[in-house]
């Protein structure tokens, strides 16, 4: 008797039951993010936690040793501070800013151990890290007259950091770094830190001063007189380059230009890491927001708060405008593209910016601002709105000069 052989079962067959979302189209971003948790699990995810701890470093090291003058030994042993007695007086102040400073190196640190997969050693890590470089800028302070090292110091030090790294603690906890994860990976592509770092400092680099508007990186004129005052009385003094004409102050549409490309140039920055045009438009937005309002929080700092928009004139107007419109037509080219563009206004920018004199006016506010309270801090900025352009030509540079795998597909422009 014949017996009948059953049929393979079909691909039909074998399937699962087709749910409704069998057969949606993946969300934009979801395989990288996919991507990024297959990584996680085997070396960490990629973060721009490490390079903004590094930035936070070097602010500490800048703050703590300035004005990096004077040194000299006083005989003694520079962890003589540790158990001397407390000091009589203090104040808020001092104190708040002691634990601010290292709160967001304590946050920072904890917060890369914690997305490169160290969830147990997070928080000790962090706060021992903070902790060491707290010893070791109170024991530098001790070869500085202008400084005192403070165990009162050390120990805020300490407790500001161990405050930042619960607050990164507690948010892993709570799923917020999970969610913003999920946030990074539809919004910009998988090597963005390094932009992201960029775009993080160039708030601070706007609270500088700038002779023009969003006009970073204007340093001919201090770097001739810096070299001049380091060759003076040196033969090397006649090798310095003498211009037959002095520096004249730029034209309105010189100042047009150069406005508009201060506006166009962060904006190509996050064109570069962001995936989709809608979102690029958001970005638009919000950096020609925060360029225009921490110009007038600096105009407001360095002339007082009724002088906050004297600088909006109409040449300024007019250059925001057209950063504003070139920043539109910009949304949907290639991110390769954008870069190359970037690389052409950073040139164009400084070259146009450099060939301006500072000015008497301005010459005089940074004499107010290099002497102001906050005079650690107006320095950093001061090093941040000089270096800044720099920083992103080189950054522009490398990630132009890098080719990957991928890269075809990463160029594209999501709808």
């Amino acid at each position: 008797m014949a017996t009948s052989v059953p049929s393979p079962p079909s691909p039909a067959d074998t399937s699962e039951p087709a749910s409704p979302g069998a057969r949606r189209r993946p969300l934009e971003g979801e395989k990288e993010l996919h991507a990024a948790k297959r990584s996680e699990d085997d070396r960490g995810e990629p973060t721009a936690s490490w390079p903004l701890a590094l930035a936070t470093v070097c602010l500490i090291v800048y703050a703590s040793l300035y004005p990096f003058a004077e040194w000299r030994n006083q005989g003694i042993s520079p962890l003589n501070f540790l158990t001397a007695p407390l000091p009589r007086y203090w104040t808020g102040f001092d104190v708040g800013v002691n634990l601010a400073g290292y709160a967001p190196l304590g946050f920072l640190l904890a917060l890369a151990a914690l997305r490169s997969g160290r969830m147990r050693l997070a928080v000790s890590v962090a706060v021992l890290s903070a902790a060491v470089l707290s010893l070791l800028m109170e024991t530098l302070q001790s070869y500085l007259p202008s400084r005192v090292p403070s165990n009162v110091d050390f120990a805020l030090n300490s407790a500001g950091a161990w405050l930042g790294a619960c607050t990164a603690w507690l948010l892993e906890k709570a799923g917020a770094i999970a969610r913003w994860s999920r946030v990074r990976a539809r919004w910009f592509v998988r090597d963005a830190r390094g932009a992201l770092v960029l775009l993080a400092l160039w708030p601070v680099a706007l609270l500088f001063p700038a002779s023009v508007p969003l006009g970073l990186g204007q340093v001919i004129e201090r770097l001739e007189y810096w070299l001049a005052e380091m060759l003076a009385d040196t033969p090397f003094l006649e090798w310095l380059p003498v211009r037959d004409i002095e520096l004249q102050p730029l034209v309105p549409g010189a100042e047009v230009i150069c406005v508009a490309l201060g506006a166009l140039i962060p904006c190509l920055l996050a064109y570069g890491v962001v995936r989709t045009w809608p979102q690029r438009a958001v970005v638009l937005v919000g950096a020609l927001s925060a360029g225009i309002a921490l110009t007038a929080l600096s105009a407001a700092l360095s002339y007082g708060p009724d002088h906050a928009w004297s600088w909006l004139d109409l040449p300024v107007q007019v250059g925001l405008v057209m950063g504003g419109v070139l920043a539109l037509l910009m949304l949907p080219v290639p991110r390769r593209a954008t870069a190359a563009v970037l690389l052409v206004a950073l040139c164009v920018h400084l070259s146009l910016l450099n060939q301006a004199p500072a000015g008497p006016y301005f010459a005089e506010t940074l004499q107010i601002w290099e002497q102001g309270r906050f005079v650690r801090f107006n320095g950093l900025a001061q090093w941040l709105g000089w270096l800044w352009p720099f920083a992103t030509l080189a950054y522009v540079l490398v990630r132009l000069s890098v080719r990957k795998s991928g890269d075809a597909r990463e160029s594209k422009i999501g709808a």
